[in-house]
């Protein structure tokens, strides 16, 4: 099965809000706004109107799909799942993974929440992680595997530590697989920087994560948090039409772009090292014979609460 990762996303989001702020900074230094419409809480009888307060963050989860091509992937399941906040007043980014094998509500049966896509598709799959979550949730991204090469490669490569040796062959996958990559510090390149993060176990099965997907889901979010700081270097904002170009033709999202924009306001204020990464609470457990993750209620509350609290449903 192939491996996609949706991480780099976010390094094109904030590529995009570094590129849209120096912009919109170049244009608009010069000018001065002054507000001069009357108070918007005054009505005509003097009196005021309660309004809603404005959410200054941007939700959305990050899906990658089993599939070559994102705009060919109707009928398959979500590789990766990540409920992701970007925090426009502090740059703050907040990343939840959710295990595919999550157990939960699908077509009104239990089943593994990665099997939301194949029935829905990404609208679909919004709903399913909603009310697993008990959040408000609108946006979406979604997006091939090819992606993770193309951006690992225009910019030369990320440079991580191998926690083992990875080494894995399938010859009957689409296209054939063959991991080899040495343990320790290593600049990955785009196909190993793939093969990187769809590394599971080795064909003996006696090299692998302990913890199965969660050990692979923290590795996963230590390449994301590398990629992110590696794609943002100065040197790398000139190749930006390459990123740009990758962006469109690798990933599906119903965010206007109206809300990106947004977004650029955050782009200076983004900590890398700060950002927060959690694991949806819960452990391993067969079922009917069939693998499943159980997330462990009152702890994937309290997770959710902290990290995403104004978006939980009442």
């Amino acid at each position: 099965m192939k491996k996609q990762f949706i991480a780099v996303f976010i390094a094109s989001f904030i590529l995009f809000g570094v590129f849209y702020g120096i912009l919109a900074n170049t244009i608009f230094k010069n000018d001065t706004v002054v507000a001069t419409d009357p108070d918007p809480l005054e009505t005509e009888n003097g009196t005021e109107d309660p309004v809603e307060e404005e959410k200054n963050d941007i939700l959305f989860l990050l899906m990658g799909v089993d599939a070559q091509d994102v705009t060919q992937s109707k009928g398959t399941r979500t590789d990766t799942l990540m409920l992701t906040s970007v925090d426009l007043d502090t740059g703050k980014i907040s990343i939840l993974s959710i295990p595919r094998d999550t157990r939960t509500t699908v077509q009104g049966r239990q089943d593994k929440v990665n099997a939301a896509h194949a029935y829905g598709g990404a609208e679909y799959t919004v709903e399913v992680v909603e009310n697993l979550l008990n959040i408000d949730l609108e946006y979406y991204v979604k997006v091939d595997y090819q992606i993770v090469q193309d951006v690992v490669n225009a910019i030369g490569g990320v440079t991580v530590e191998v926690p083992f040796n990875m080494r894995y062959s399938d010859p009957t996958a689409k296209p054939p697989l063959n991991i080899n990559i040495d343990k320790g510090v290593q600049t990955l390149d785009g196909k190993n920087a793939h093969d990187f993060l769809r590394f599971r176990h080795n064909n003996a099965m006696t090299v692998g994560y302990p913890d199965g997907d969660v050990g692979r889901t923290k590795t996963q979010q230590y390449f994301m948090k590398e990629l992110v700081k590696q794609t943002i270097k100065p040197r790398n904002l000139l190749k930006l039409p390459k990123l740009i170009e990758t962006y469109f033709d690798n990933v599906e999202t119903n965010i206007p772009i109206g809300v990106m924009l947004k977004g650029a306001l955050a782009a200076n204020k983004i900590d890398v090292e700060a950002m927060e990464t959690e694991t949806l609470p819960g452990e391993g457990s067969y079922i009917g014979g069939i693998s499943y993750y159980i997330s462990d209620g009152a702890q994937a509350e309290e997770v959710v609460r902290n990290m995403f609290g104004n978006y939980l449903v009442d």
